[in-house]
């Protein structure tokens, strides 16, 4: 009887893996986003907000750690075991990986150096760029600005799932496999939904991190380089701080269109958790978005928010109302400027 019990237990846990989830579409709203009126609002009420506004002096050497780290790493994963190599991509190189691409996040802002010194920023992220392995920063840059402008903009924004992705994975387990690729459908989703010519930047991002791919290679060997390059891919994919992806803009609840995360996993990702605060005023580096909260409590405390992002993982997958379809899109009206 047990074992009967057992088999059908498994069996329905099966059939729903398979179940289809509710969403058809995209979540359509005919309202701007919520960001530029709240910040006004609040500027109106705190304008000594405007003083958190301004270059984050410490990112610069905090990214010059990690990088630094990152190069340690490469050496002493050379002489390993593969079996090593493969734990402490995961366990370690991912993690250091992950964080570096919101450090690059951060640049973007031009909080390492500053408005006024732009090109230094781009090419800080090129640097911040190379224990990645993949030339990632100077489009990312170009993409992310038109996240916040036109933020759920339809073929604009390129941080929403194409028409295909919510079609597709709509199961549990291809939910499952569509986070498990997600830095695969970020690195393709623009070239499907808003392509841009490729910049001049574009093109020394991809020659510099080739030429120091190949170094390392040469120098090290393979196994650095499936470190650096595995690294990225699993932490971006499957991995407790990937949960960033879905939390940020995702439809848990009806009508809400960012969400805030207030967890211990924001010390390694630059606060990106607080990302309700981060589209309010994102000219402020993260590691003063706390602030933003502690100065305007009233704007964001029963703001639906997160305290896990695996639990949001989770969730994603199991809830069978949520699908890539669950975020909130908007024809975009009048002039649109692009980066």
């Amino acid at each position: 009887n047990k074992a009967v019990g057992v088999g059908e237990r498994l069996h329905t846990a099966l059939e729903k893996m398979g179940n289809r989830v509710g969403r058809e579409d995209y979540e359509w709203v005919y309202t701007d986003q919520p960001h530029a009126d709240r910040r006004k609002e609040i500027l109106a009420k705190y304008p000594e907000i405007k003083s958190l506004m301004g270059p984050d002096r410490r990112l610069k050497w905090i990214v010059c750690m990690m990088v630094g780290i990152q190069f340690l790493a490469f050496y002493l994963v050379k002489d390993l075991d593969w079996k090593w190599v493969l734990f402490w991509t995961y366990a370690f190189g991912s993690c250091i990986n992950h964080s570096m691409t919101l450090a690059i996040h951060e640049i973007s802002h031009n909080t390492a150096f500053g408005n006024n010194k732009a090109m230094w920023n781009r090419y800080f992220a090129m640097f911040a760029n190379l224990p990645i392995g993949l030339p990632y920063s100077a489009s990312f840059k170009r993409y992310h600005l038109d996240h916040h402008r036109y933020l759920g903009g339809d073929g604009i924004d390129v941080d929403i799932p194409t028409d295909f992705e919510g079609w597709f994975f709509c199961t549990r387990l291809r939910k499952f496999v569509w986070i498990i690729l997600q830095p695969l459908f970020y690195a393709v989703r623009p070239l499907c939904i808003n392509p841009k010519p490729v910049s001049q930047l574009e093109l020394t991002n991809v020659a510099v991190q080739l030429c120091f791919d190949v170094l390392l290679y040469w120098t090290w060997g393979a196994k650095p380089v499936v470190y650096m390059l595995a690294g990225s891919m699993l932490g971006m994919g499957l991995h407790p701080i990937s949960g960033h992806f879905i939390a940020e803009h995702y439809m848990f609840l009806k009508g809400h269109e960012t969400y805030s995360y207030y967890g211990c996993l924001n010390l390694l990702t630059f606060n990106v958790g607080y990302h309700n605060e981060h589209h309010d005023f994102p000219s402020i580096p993260g590691r003063r978005l706390p602030l933003v909260k502690k100065m305007a409590p009233e704007y964001y405390n029963d703001l639906p928010q997160y305290t896990s992002w695996v639990r949001v993982l989770y969730d994603f997958i199991m809830d069978d109302t949520l699908s890539p379809y669950s975020r909130i899109k908007r024809k975009l009206k009048g002039e649109v400027k692009q980066e």
